[in-house]
């Protein structure tokens, strides 16, 4: 041991129980006081983002978290529509026209890869389906997706998509939230938390699940991440509207008032204890929202006031029963659009046990059979549903996103009948307020393997979307562990070509 004569004054002060308490006491006083202090924004040094500049925090009151909120720059766009597709779309089966598969059918040229996600990989194969062109702009688009191929000239395609990974769960977590692993929040989230919402008897962000099940990675896909609790999506969808809405028969009309009105009372005398504790004022708006939504979301969930026509565009009747169902999704998501819903994800596809073609596009079999099986089901309903927005005028502030996790090889797998992931290359579109129309952005390689010209990353593309609701991917951001997290992490550039 140390001898203490050896040790300077100040190092024998340390050794005393009550100095060295004293210090360290004083010390974490401090560092308590500089992290307040920068949460609060209140350091002399403003907080600033990765790229240098200032954050743009939302003004939410606790006690209203969902009130509508000003945008950063004023856009056409004040609501979108997401419609996820998961498993994986093949962009060469729809809109990626890639005559060189045709050419090199049933070849292996070099540069192809010998093994890819799933496996060794087999020939070039052309389109399962024919290419046609479509609509004034002449869209190549094939006769898998005949109702959506009518609509082209409304539609913005980014054809030189680009993920980080060709993992489903990773793949979904990283086109929702921007990141591959879980606990971030959803892109929804991210827009509900900025912006509010105009309808206070509705939630902010609504998630409508496939009638099948949820996507691989779940609720994570709508989740609020780190964000406060107020900001995750509602899930429901029209086969399976939220439990518990209606009021129990022994319970008259006044008492539940009552009640309603005592809990209310009880809630804001607590939360008056607890001022600062955004998840508990969380909670309570989400309590009282979920009274409020006892009236509004059976109203409207009903679909019976619908007319024959309506049905029919959608095509409720007359398909598969998962058609049937899918379709009246589209037609709840659109009900939830014109009632003013902030954000309105809609899911075409699920993955309760691996999917592999059948409760989703994930086609690594088979796909001339599991790919138009999901197409019947997808095709006619979410034509319907944007014609009948576009009829309606509501495209005129809403941005419609069409969106897969990635694509999917030009050439088969060793099984002869399936495509594997294609990370490399893959396509979505926008259509709505603020995008071009008729317009092509980005082309992937002639083989539609890898992605060629104008290059768009998930990050790119989140930054563009939040770009279209007004919104600065830099500048909005949520001080977590320390750092400025946004959706888009440290990247992203926006693609000013496609916007109108």
């Amino acid at each position: 041991m140390t001898n203490p004569e050896q040790l300077s004054i100040h190092g024998r002060r340390l050794l005393d129980r009550r100095h060295f308490l004293g210090t360290a006491g004083l010390s974490t006083t401090g560092l308590a006081l500089s992290s307040l202090l920068h949460t609060d924004g209140l350091l002399a040094d403003k907080p600033r983002t990765v790229s240098g500049r200032t954050p743009v925090r939302p003004d939410i009151d606790p006690d209203k978290p969902y009130a509508a909120r000003k945008s950063h720059v004023d856009v056409p766009a004040k609501q979108v529509l997401v419609i996820y597709l998961p498993g994986a779309v093949s962009h060469v089966d729809t809109f990626d026209h890639k005559p060189a598969l045709t050419r090199l059918h049933g070849q292996k040229p070099p540069g192809i890869p010998e093994v890819t996600f799933e496996g060794p990989t087999g020939d070039i194969a052309r389109s399962f389906w024919k290419f046609k062109p479509r609509g004034q702009s002449g869209k190549m688009v094939s006769d898998l997706l005949p109702h959506l191929a009518q609509q082209v000239d409304d539609f913005c395609f980014l054809h030189a998509m680009t993920t980080d990974t060709s993992a489903h769960p990773q793949g979904e977590n990283f086109m929702n939230t921007g990141y591959t692993m879980e606990g971030f929040p959803s892109f929804g989230a991210w827009v509900t938390y900025a912006l509010g919402t105009e309808n206070e008897e509705l939630p902010a962000f609504v998630a409508i699940n496939d009638p099948r099940g949820l996507a691989r990675s779940g609720k994570n896909n709508f989740g609020n991440g780190f964000l406060p609790a107020a900001f995750q999506g509602t899930d429901f969808n029209a086969k399976n509207p939220p439990n518990n809405l209606h009021r129990p028969e022994s319970l008259s009309a006044r008492a539940d008032r009552r009640t309603v009105n005592l809990l209310a009372r009880l809630n804001a005398k607590h939360l008056s204890r607890y001022p600062d504790d955004a998840n508990l004022a969380g909670r309570i708006a989400s309590y009282e929202l979920a009274g409020r939504m006892q009236t509004s979301v059976p109203e409207v969930t009903d679909l019976s006031g619908e007319s024959e026509s309506t049905l029919k565009a959608y095509g409720v009747e007359g398909g598969t029963v998962l058609r049937g169902h899918y379709a009246r999704n589209c037609l709840l998501a659109r009900r939830l659009i014109e009632k003013g819903v902030r954000v309105v994800q809609l899911f075409n596809g699920s993955d309760p046990s691996g999917g592999n073609g059948v409760t989703n596009w994930d086609s690594h079999s088979n796909i001339l059979k599991t790919h138009a099986m999901q197409a019947e089901i997808m095709d006619q309903p979410t034509a319907a549903l944007i014609a009948d927005m576009k009829q309606r005028g509501l495209l005129e502030h809403t941005l419609v996103v069409w969106a897969t996790e990635f694509g999917r090889m030009p050439f088969l797998q060793s099984n002869g009948t399936g495509r594997d992931h294609n990370p490399d290359a893959f396509t979505c579109f926008l259509t709505g307020a603020g995008v071009k129309k008729g317009f092509s952005y980005g082309e992937s390689d002639e083989f539609g393997f890898k992605a060629a010209v104008d290059k768009t990353t998930v990050y790119d593309f989140n930054a563009t979307l939040l770009h279209l609701m007004g919104l600065d991917h830099e500048r909005l951001t949520f001080y977590h562990n320390g750092l400025e997290r946004r959706l888009t992490n440290v990247h992203g550039h926006v693609a000013n070509d496609i916007l109108a």
